[in-house]
């Protein structure tokens, strides 16, 4: 066979989304190295100021991690927290009283016009602001009085990859320095990542299971729910496949129902308190036959008919996600590809969507 050229392997479809995967230990090591001072800095200031509670903001898989930030910060700090919508100020004009409330916002470009929109009403409103962004001389940086850089470089792939995990280490840093913490369970990260991104035979040979799905089930709890939502979003924009992504909780509330013995469903079992709550769902979706993977422990993916098994032994709960969505990102490429499409530019989007 004859080596590919320059030529093919820069028009090779997904090259941009697998490069950017393939660079996330060492986002993750930078972060550790040259952005966690920085962030307790930051985070000892708000600290001081004392909020009373937390609003978070994002889209798509800002969202998710800002999702992910609220469980840090009850669960971490015993602080009352709120997912926000936005259209209550940029559509309606209400202009909550938010004095010594914390207001976080969570976008990769900080360009979205209505997270600069809302960012400038909170600090109207009397809020304390931050921006959690990939863009240092973004608007929603200068909107905001304070500016965390997740410091993931330059992401040309329409799904967003080394930005999540950039943003998810950022909040975990950030709510550790709120907690007088030194965030060193997050030291294990990038090694472990890389030792994920390896696998990728393994990957590739899981997603042959789901080359021609019609629809996917995602489902987790605790610190694992991002994770289910963020692996569905990127199946749903890179391969079109409707990826339906629940908490365990409310899967058992109604949608158990449309499982069959066909159903392909992944659940992210969380090593720790989340994963202990998921096993009543585990056990009623192996009940109903269903096509189950586990990402999770070694124990988790042997009980179950197929996985992916993580190196998550010892490795604190709350940092676990930052692991989790690792090869659920290369299933994402590998189904994509195997169907034939292009993982680097799904059709309708574009890498900076601006909402209003």
């Amino acid at each position: 066979m004859s080596a590919t050229s320059p030529a093919q392997q820069s028009e090779r479809p997904g090259r941009i989304m697998s490069g950017e995967m393939a660079e996330q230990p060492a986002v993750l090591r930078r972060i550790l190295d040259e952005g966690a001072p920085r962030i307790r800095e930051i985070a000892e200031q708000i600290a001081a100021r004392s909020p009373r509670f937390v609003l978070l903001t994002g889209r798509g898989t800002s969202d998710n991690a800002a999702l992910y930030a609220k469980y840090l910060l009850e669960v971490r700090l015993g602080m009352p927290c709120g997912l926000t919508s936005m259209s209550t100020t940029t559509a309606y004009g209400a202009r909550p009283d938010l004095t010594d409330v914390l207001v976080v916002t969570v976008s990769q470009s900080g360009g979205s016009p209505d997270l600069v929109a809302s960012a400038e009403a909170a600090r109207e409103a009397g809020a304390i602001t931050l921006a959690v962004t990939n863009n240092a001389d973004s608007a929603l940086a200068r909107a905001s009085e304070f500016h965390i850089d997740v410091l993931a470089g330059a992401e040309k792939a329409l799904p967003a990859t080394k930005t999540y995990t950039a943003e998810l280490l950022s909040l975990y840093l950030f709510v550790e320095g709120m907690a007088g913490a030194d965030g060193s369970a997050a030291k294990v990260l990038p090694e472990l990542a890389q030792q994920i991104l390896d696998r990728g035979p393994e990957v590739k040979e899981l997603a042959g299971r789901y080359r021609f799905a019609e629809r996917m089930v995602l489902t987790s709890r605790g610190y694992g729910y991002p994770t289910a939502k963020e692996a569905a979003l990127k199946l749903m924009e890179t391969s079109y496949i409707p990826a339906l992504s629940y908490s365990g909780a409310d899967l058992l509330h109604g949608p158990l129902a449309m499982v069959d013995n066909i159903s392909p469903v992944i659940a992210i079992v969380t090593e720790g308190k989340g994963g202990q709550a998921l096993q009543p769902v585990l056990d009623r979706l192996k009940d109903r036959g269903a096509d189950l993977v586990v990402i999770g422990s070694r124990e988790q993916v042997a009980a179950a008919s197929a996985g992916f098994a993580l190196p998550t032994e010892n490795v604190a709960e709350e940092v676990q996600p930052i692991l989790e969505i690792l090869p659920l990102q290369m299933l994402a490429y590998e189904v994509t590809i195997a169907r034939g499409q292009d993982p680097d530019a799904p059709r309708s989007l574009a890498k900076v969507t601006e909402t209003h």
